[in-house]
């Protein structure tokens, strides 16, 4: 007899989405009824989420998908990650007065990457039309929706220092100088108009493709691109720091940035075989942590037991500890990601994982990078200041003044498979950009400034983001769609569905369901850096016996509300056809549809 669950594990043969708001799960599923496929309805729910969870997401974000194409029969990755500009130098941002940067304002942007990113997605795998994905957001945008209560709290604990410092974002957000209450219809008016120029300028060519080519020129070359670049040229607003700097995104930046399609890294597991970002991501770090954990008997283990937990923290110690030292950008960068995932490598790293928990950070020596291990050992030290971590900002433990993510899954009857993470462009994080309705990302906070590091800040290099979709094959046919929000937990939370899934043949919605927990043993991400040695959270479900046994086993616990921790969804897609899909109950927002 199956578990009890919040919601049943939706099954169909029609198609299935899953997102992390029910009305863009909703529009998604309108895209693949209209006669759509899973790429069309990729593309409307992310630009439905960008009006639906504006603290987020947004059109100044950025995007990385992992997608199987049935027509292609190939796994791919699209990288609509922007790049540092052409301005983003460390000397510039050490003039400025920088050592760390911060996670808000101008200094913080990068080239947007998601509306290229959506862009390209539409154009070489969708079958739709422009206006048919753009319109339930530009709906949603003009006519207004129920705003969420987060969004609600977001916006009231802005209040004055939009008012003070961000006037745009203050007229957007508080329109008359009313903040709104939870579920109050907020519309988004000069966005939508926005969208419905670049809808106007598409469709004055003919040909879908041309009218998609043509609308992403709007937003890189065109008028988004002029008022974007005019408003910067004298824009300078104040920061974490406390003091006003003016940005370095300009005109050029966007007219030449263009995003790329990508083979995956992959990584074989008990038959799976799990396809995730290059190391421009944090992707890889979930398949480490699946070959460290790849000889131990999760199966043997209860999966909400100490054993279970404290072996899976343990390896992602490992593997989030080798993230810092070796990934990056690998246009600017040699990452040793044949070394980091071969079995040899991963052997020896097993060993490393004792009865009790490690307060070390311990990345791995790989041959030939003792220089860059040390000199990042010795920058961690120095930088990387330990106390609370900022890992997924709006969890219910932390502010509700940072930005994080959304995520969609998405499959169709033809078995086309989407898993995309977008992110960036939260309107708590930069101001709202003038006659666009939009703002821009904060995603170079993740960059270094200093130099010799492949996460060191360079112009044309692209940050070491925490966005990680999953997309998993099983006996090489493509099978699951996956992921999360929640900054440096995503593949933390990712990785327990997974091995409980794989091991312990929970369905999907039985796995997202269970206690989840994370370590925030590692430098965070996200400004201002931080780390807690030895720390894990865990929900209190998990129950008080796993929990006094691993605080017995050395781990600093903080025990978290029930039903606090990850909002994962996940989509599959069985041998004989039969889709699955599941969301979390966590937050009360996500929602999986189909039929």
């Amino acid at each position: 007899m199956s578990m009890f669950t919040t919601r049943p594990e939706i099954l169909g043969t029609f198609g299935v989405v899953a997102s992390t708001h029910w009305i863009a799960s909703a529009v998604g599923m309108r895209m693949l009824e209209i006669g759509g496929n899973a790429f069309d309805a990729a593309v409307a729910t992310g630009m439905a989420l960008q009006v639906l969870e504006p603290h987020l997401n947004g059109p100044g974000g950025d995007l990385p998908a992992v997608i199987y194409s049935a027509r292609k029969d190939k796994v791919e990755v699209i990288c609509a990650q922007g790049p540092a500009p052409a301005g983003a130098t460390i000397e510039h941002y050490t003039r400025e007065g920088m050592d760390i940067i911060p996670g808000d304002g101008l200094l913080a942007t990068v080239i947007p990457g998601a509306f290229d990113g959506w862009m390209t997605m539409l154009r070489d795998y969708g079958r739709l039309s422009l206006r048919e994905v753009m319109e339930p957001a530009i709906h949603y945008a003009e006519h207004g929706h129920p705003v969420l209560p987060r969004v609600a709290a977001t916006i009231a604990g802005m209040t004055d220092f939009f008012r003070e410092e961000w006037p745009t974002s203050y007229e957007t957000w508080l329109p008359g100088g009313h903040a709104p209450a939870a579920n109050d219809i907020v519309r988004n008016p000069v966005l939508a108009e926005t969208w419905k120029k670049i809808v106007a300028e598409g469709e004055a060519k003919s040909g879908r493709e041309e009218q998609i080519e043509a609308a992403r020129d709007a937003f890189y070359k065109g008028f988004v691109a002029e008022r974007m670049s005019d408003w910067l040229k004298t824009a300078a607003v104040k920061n974490a720091s406390g003091r006003r700097h003016k940005g370095v995104l300009t005109a050029d930046d966007l007219a030449n940035y263009r995003a790329t399609i990508e083979a995956p890294v992959t990584y074989d597991y008990h038959g799976w075989t799990v396809a995730k970002t290059g190391p421009w991501g944090q992707g890889p770090v979930l398949l480490q942590s699946l070959a460290i954990l790849k000889d131990i008997d999760l199966a043997g283990m209860a999966t909400g037991g100490a054993d279970f937990v404290h072996h899976v923290v343990e390896a992602m110690k490992l593997a989030y500890a080798d993230r810092e030292v070796y990934y990056g950008d690998p246009n600017f960068a040699s990452v040793p990601l044949d070394h980091l995932l071969s079995e040899a490598y991963n052997h020896e790293r097993r060993k490393l994982i004792g009865a009790t928990a490690s307060r070390d950070l311990r990345p791995g020596r790989v041959p030939g990078f003792d220089a860059q291990h040390d000199a990042t050992m010795a920058l961690l030290e120095a930088m990387s200041p330990t106390g609370q971590g900022v890992y997924e900002p709006t969890m219910a433990h932390l502010s509700e003044k940072r930005g994080d993510t959304v995520h969609i899954d998405v499959i169709d009857r033809e078995g086309n498979m989407v898993s995309v993470t977008p992110s960036g462009g939260w309107l708590q994080s930069s101001p709202t950009i003038p006659g666009l309705g939009f703002c821009l990302n904060s995603r170079a906070q993740m960059f270094w400034l200093k130099d010799g590091l492949p996460t060191s800040l360079a112009p044309g290099k692209r940050p070491r983001t925490t966005l990680t979709p999953s997309l998993a094959l099983h006996e090489g046919r493509p099978a699951m769609a996956f992921g999360t929000p929640g900054g440096d937990q995503q593949d933390q939370w990712q990785l327990a569905f997974f091995l409980r899934h794989v091991h312990h043949g929970l369905n999907l919605q039985e796995a997202i369901d269970l206690p989840l927990f994370h370590t925030t043993h590692f430098p965070s991400s996200f400004y201002p850096r931080s780390r807690q040695p030895g720390h894990i959270m865990v929900e209190e479900t998990i129950g008080a016996a796993t929990l006094t046994e691993l605080e017995a086993r050395g781990h600093e616990i903080t025990v978290a509300e029930p039903w606090t921790v990850g909002r994962l969804t996940a989509t599959k897609r069985d041998a004989n056809g039969l889709l699955r899909a599941a969301a979390t109950p966590r937050l009360m927002q996500a929602y999986a549809i189909g039929r």
